[in-house]
């Protein structure tokens, strides 16, 4: 990056310092960063969307509907995420190539399950051969997001399900007796009462969902682990101009820090929320306020 960077061997301690990370792939590690913020970002309300909708469906009147929320709470939660995360790929990879191929081939007279091998036509594969990088790259990272939310939503699902029913009867109870129908009960003052008896265990959830973004390589996203792990490993002068010795201990180091400081953060954020969420409402969170300002 810097002009003076063109003869790595005659570059004093701090100029092969500043050289050497701002190499092309230590900018694919800063990316990475980048990519885990925003797998985060957009994993935690559609996680929270799927919980959602599986609590609801849990406690839905219609037992089929019942049954389904309660099932994908269940199953989901039962298996190791890891298991989850090599299975759900395949599968869901290769149910989009299915429904392209049912579109595109219709006149395909071969059977797709051929043994161990699934074959679809080649305009029904996802992402096409002659796709450019960044399409490999955005499906992949489309998946990533699809599957993070999947299995997390099933944990949010089972904790929105028990912050549902830890709200006051009484007070759907009272809601009712001013007329009040079961969808604007539902609305009006179920939903808003239940996440303070929520955000506990989502906030414990959001920890874990941080935790679990070096997941991230079963998916084939190059997240930061596998840049520290590749970085930081010991380097010669026959494959790179920086040679150095195993570093890795620094890598994952920074990744501590890293995870440490984006851990606190979060802390901070969700407790200034629970304070929030709590003002006025009949938990101990409420009540120490209450008594704090009297």
């Amino acid at each position: 990056m810097f002009s003076f960077c063109t003869d790595p061997d005659v570059l004093g301690q701090f100029q092969w310092l500043s050289c050497y990370l701002t190499t092309g792939k230590h900018m694919s590690l800063y990316v990475s960063v980048v990519v885990v913020l925003v797998l985060l970002a957009i994993t935690a309300p559609t996680a929270l969307l799927f919980g959602f909708g599986g609590a609801v469906a849990a406690r839905s009147r219609i037992p089929p509907v019942r049954w389904f929320g309660k099932s994908y709470i269940a199953i989901v939660r039962g298996v190791p995420d890891i298991a989850f995360f090599l299975f759900f790929v395949i599968a869901l990879d290769q149910a989009f190539e299915w429904m392209r191929h049912k579109v595109l081939c219709p006149d395909w007279t071969d059977p797709i399950r051929q043994g161990n091998d699934f074959v679809v036509c080649q305009a029904a594969k996802l992402p096409l051969s002659s796709s450019p990088q960044w399409v490999h790259e955005t499906y992949g990272f489309f998946v990533a997001v699809l599957t993070f939310a999947i299995v997390f939503g099933a944990f949010a699902g089972n904790i929105l399900f028990g912050a549902m029913r830890a709200v006051p009867r009484p007070q759907l109870e009272t809601a009712e007796a001013y007329g009040l129908s079961r969808r604007q009960t539902f609305w009006r003052i179920l939903v808003p009462q239940m996440w303070v008896f929520a955000l506990p265990g989502l906030s414990n959830l959001w920890m874990v969902l941080i935790k679990a973004t070096p997941l991230l390589f079963l998916l084939g996203v190059e997240d930061i682990v596998y840049w520290a792990r590749e970085l930081g490993g010991t380097k010669t002068s026959r494959f790179t101009d920086y040679p150095h010795g195993d570093w890795r201990m620094y890598y994952f180091a920074g990744l501590l820090v890293f995870y440490l400081i984006f851990t606190r953060i979060s802390e901070i954020f969700l407790e200034r929320l629970m304070q929030r969420l709590t003002r006025g409402q009949a938990t101990t969170g409420g009540e120490a306020q209450r008594k704090a300002a009297a």
